[in-house]
């Protein structure tokens, strides 16, 4: 890419979009494009060609999504799929009719089996059910990876899509209600740590394992993949294969792990109680990043740094 090449941004106010923007500014890219959800919905099919024809982006990071943890997963099924399908479906189709350059469409790592063998393999796609708690945010993602590979396939578009493990940093969702695990605990031993509370509780029985990236990392392994020479970046677009690369760090941990380093990073000295009675979702969530790794990408920001930096964050802009 060109430092002044037009790079769409769709969601660039969210966890991901932020970070992406960071990113691709801090590299000098000064022709970044982006919109609030006021200004374009991205589920209106004719207003996105809209902005499409008005606009003419040469790449694009699709990072706009509807999501949330189990229980918002839980609570609001049809709109999970369905603002997640129209967004893709729109975005998508307008990239090709627009000649798009490149195009990196990001997911989740829930679109593998709730079973998957571990660690998650990109060829394990479409391979056993999936998990119920978010089967219908899953679902509309793997709609848009076979989209991907079916314009790619029959239009020879350039769409990749990434799947990250799951993400936390700066500009996350903290609402209790709707946010994710790492966030969600952040908020709570914060909240039981401002009023000296004696205990905090956590979902589940903190045995379930899961893998945690920073989300500036995730923004610099998109750079990177974006930033392929051309030979390299089709070898990724074979017409028979879901063009689908894993992001992530290749570690997980339980989340008593996880809970006992947000307690400490936050300086909570109550107990931690965990409440068997709610779900656990997903066993393990790993992802083989072994394809990442051949291409030349690591992670760099450790966990306790990055829970360290996040935290700091939130404290500095009032986020509780």
């Amino acid at each position: 890419m060109e430092k002044s090449s037009k790079i769409y941004i769709a969601g660039h106010d969210g966890l991901v979009g932020s970070a992406l923007v960071r990113k691709f500014a801090q590299n000098g890219f000064n022709n970044l494009i982006t919109r609030h959800h006021k200004e374009l919905d991205l589920r209106r099919q004719q207003d996105v060609e809209i902005f499409f024809e008005n606009e003419k982006p040469e790449y694009i990071v699709l990072a706009a999504a509807k999501v949330g943890g189990i229980l918002a997963n839980n609570t609001f099924p049809a709109e999970f799929i369905y603002d997640n399908l129209a967004i893709e479906t729109n975005i998508i189709h307008a990239a090709w009719k627009s000649n798009v350059k490149r195009m990196i469409f990001l997911g989740s790592s829930c679109i593998y089996p709730r079973n998957c063998p571990q660690p998650m393999k990109e060829g394990h796609l479409l391979t056993g059910s999936l998990e119920p708690t978010n089967e219908p945010y899953a679902i509309a993602k793997i709609a848009g990876i076979k989209m991907c590979q079916s314009y790619n396939r029959q239009y020879g578009t350039s769409f990749l899509a990434l799947m990250p493990t799951n993400l936390y940093g700066p500009n996350d969702n903290f609402n209790l209600e709707t946010s994710h695990v790492l966030p969600a605990l952040l908020r709570k031993f914060h909240e039981a740590k401002m009023a000296s509370s004696d205990s905090v509780t956590v979902w589940g029985t903190g045995s379930p394992r899961r893998e945690f990236l920073h989300v500036d990392d995730l923004a610099d392994a998109c750079f990177y993949i974006m930033n392929l020479e051309d030979q390299v970046y089709r070898s990724l677009i074979p017409a028979a294969i879901a063009p689908l690369i894993n992001i992530g760090c290749g570690k997980d941990n339980t989340i008593k792990e996880i809970a006992m380093l947000i307690k400490q990073v936050v300086g909570f000295e109550g107990e931690t109680v965990f409440d068997t009675t709610k779900p656990d979702g997903t066993p393990q969530k790993l992802l083989d990043v072994s394809l990442l790794t051949r291409l030349g990408w690591r992670q760099t920001i450790s966990l306790e740094n990055g829970i360290a930096a996040t935290y700091a964050w939130c404290i500095e802009n009032e986020v509780f």
